[in-house]
């Protein structure tokens, strides 16, 4: 039920009220006070209906209400009912935040009122009904201010309630938007765990699983024509497995202790050493003064030149490989040249993994036919990795 309607209600049950309650109290009528006639009733009517607009406009349903009960006690209708419109006009305008207009409109009620009591020709005047009328003109200020004071804290309460609703809410909605921002950078650095694993096992497997395969090609081909040498074979075979071995075990010791050292360009001496021992001559040249370089650096030439190697043993066909490391002051450059086919490349992720490790540390890596033939990869690593 809308305001107005609501309003409107009211207006016709005090209509109602006021009317049966002057007519029941006819009794009471004092000897001066006129018989209640269709002008009284007129009267009563307007008084009543001007609380029809008691919210949409407060001041002048109270200024009507009042106006029509001072007229209706100065024509000396019978009843005390005709002011209650009025004492409702002034509650309402106290609630609505209009207290100095409805004190403005009690006091001039009042000195109305008291005017008319005055003049009236009773002997003695009834001062009793106008402290009464003067209470409830009080009363209803107080009652105002207090309902209006209630009303308002009521708001700010829930004013308030809202306002923490909403920043929970706010926390709730960053507290899953850092969740969500959580789960994208651990399924990020999963996958980029997963790629670096796959990079590792294949750079440091795949070297010792070709010198594997190559040393057992010639001890199948030594078996029959030079039996003697089978043993070399073989033991070139063992240390393949157990260098397998010690990288599988240093890639998933990562794994659990992040700080185990892994190795770098210090570690090429062996690479070369083995694949001597699976038949290249290998020419290993060392420019400039050797220096750390940053850990990621050293590891990425160390797996380069790894994956290199291992390429010309699966692929190259080649008999002879240089590999040339040149120290300079800002970076590390890096040479496997081989007098292989330049044509021939495997399949795989070879060159895409060495030109990745590179490219990650702020190198670049060049592969392709060398200038003499054969094949060469060309790297140049900075001696810090790239912020």
């Amino acid at each position: 039920m809308n305001t107005r309607r609501k309003d409107a209600l009211v207006a016709a049950g005090a209509l109602a009220a006021i009317t049966a309650g002057t007519y029941a109290n006819l009794s009471w009528s004092g000897p001066q006070e006129r018989p209640l006639d269709p002008a009284g009733l007129a009267l009563l009517v307007v008084a009543a209906l001007s609380l029809a607009f008691r919210r949409t406009a407060p001041l002048a349903a109270g200024i009507v209400a009042a106006a029509a009960g001072v007229a209706y006690y100065a024509a000396h209708y019978p009843g005390v009912f005709t002011a209650a419109p009025a004492l409702a006009s002034i509650y309402t305008l106290v609630v609505l935040g209009r207290r100095r207009a409805a004190i403005w409109l009690a006091a001039a009620l009042t000195v109305s009122m008291y005017g008319l009591m005055a003049l009236a020709p009773e002997d003695p005047p009834p001062g009793s009904w106008m402290a009464l009328l003067s209470g409830w003109l009080v009363a209803m200020v107080l009652v105002g201010e207090v309902t209006r004071s209630g009303r308002a804290y009521l708001r700010a309460v829930e004013q308030r309630a809202q306002a923490m609703e909403q920043r929970a809410e706010a926390v709730e909605q960053r507290a899953l938007e850092a969740e969500r921002t959580r789960e994208e950078a651990a399924l990020r650095q999963a996958g980029e765990e997963r790629l670096w694993i796959a990079q590792e096992l294949h750079d440091s497997l795949t070297h010792s699983i070709s010198v594997v395969n190559v040393q057992t090609a010639l001890a199948l081909e030594l078996l029959e024509r030079r039996p003697e040498r089978v043993r070399e074979a073989l033991l070139a075979i063992k240390e393949s497995g157990h260098e397998a071995m010690n990288e599988l075990r240093a890639t998933l010791g990562v794994l659990r202790a992040p700080e185990e050292v892994e190795t770098g360009l210090s570690g090429l001496p062996r690479l070369v050493a083995r694949a001597e021992g699976a038949g290249l001559r290998v020419t290993r040249t060392v420019l400039g003064v050797p220096y750390a370089p940053a850990p990621e650096v050293d590891r990425a030439a160390y797996r380069i030149a790894q994956e290199a190697l291992t390429n010309v043993l699966r692929h190259a066909g080649a008999a002879a490989v240089t590999v040339t490391v040149e120290y300079a002051d800002s970076k590390i450059v890096l040479r496997v040249e081989n007098d292989g086919e330049p044509g021939v490349a495997g399949p795989g992720m070879g060159l895409i993994g060495m030109r990745e490790r590179a490219v990650a540390v702020g190198g670049s890596l060049t592969a392709g036919p060398g200038e003499h033939g054969g094949f060469t990869v060309h790297v140049e690593l900075p001696a810090r990795a790239a912020a």
